[in-house]
């Protein structure tokens, strides 16, 4: 069973609740994955049962097609947010750290093909393997972090969350125009380029700022 915790992976005292993330926030994604810029944030939300410890081994769905690797900037909710100015987000903000958004590109690209919304290939259980949160005051600039994925000891995925289209205080500030957020809330901020499938035996190494986490596929 999920639970927040911080880095060194202590409780944190927060429910747990839905993912609000953000498709196409960084360009070179986009252009690698074929889409087009859009003229607002592309939103979805997956489930608390997306949700798991990044630090356990990650078990792929069978039968479902291709899963694909998304490493991500996780913002942790503290305090309630609705209609909300980018000063409010900045003060609700209680921590940042690292995410998988685990995508199933066959069954995403179908539903795109048809028009269909994506929550399948998006939301499954366990699709959302998330770390430990930094607290805002221990963790500097969130706008100039870095992300960084490596797959068996090779450099996945690389950027720096300057490049978002949208960044992290405007995002919130726009999710929480439609859906009230909760404390204890994650934000997923969006992908750098080099997404790609994972398989059974996979090693990971994730980066942010210089702090790593490791976890396996199984």
């Amino acid at each position: 069973m999920y639970q927040h915790r911080d880095w060194q992976g202590a409780l944190l005292d927060f429910p747990v609740n839905k993912v609000v993330c953000v498709g196409n926030n960084y360009a070179d994604h986009i252009k690698e994955m074929g889409s087009q810029v859009s003229a607002e944030p592309v939103i979805f939300i997956k489930p608390e049962t997306a949700l798991c410890d990044i630090r356990q081994p990650i078990a792929l769905p069978t039968g479902l097609g291709t899963v694909h690797h998304e490493v991500e900037l996780a913002v942790l909710i503290g305090t309630p947010l609705k209609q909300a100015t980018e000063d409010r987000v900045a003060n609700a903000i209680a921590g940042y750290g690292l995410a998988l958004d685990l995508t199933l590109r066959d069954l995403q690209t179908q539903f795109k093909a048809a028009g269909q919304p994506w929550e399948k290939a998006k939301g499954f259980d366990g699709s959302c393997p998330v770390s430990g949160f930094i607290p805002v005051s221990e963790f500097g600039d969130a706008q100039q972090t870095g992300l960084r994925l490596l797959i068996n000891g090779e450099t996945r995925q690389e950027g720096n969350t300057r490049d978002m289209l949208t960044p992290i205080l405007p995002l919130i500030a726009y999710m929480s125009r439609f859906f009230t957020l909760r404390a204890g809330d994650i934000i997923l901020t969006g992908t750098p380029h080099g997404v790609g499938p994972l398989k059974a035996g996979d090693e990971i190494l994730a980066t942010l700022n210089g702090k790593q986490v490791t976890t396996r596929v199984i």
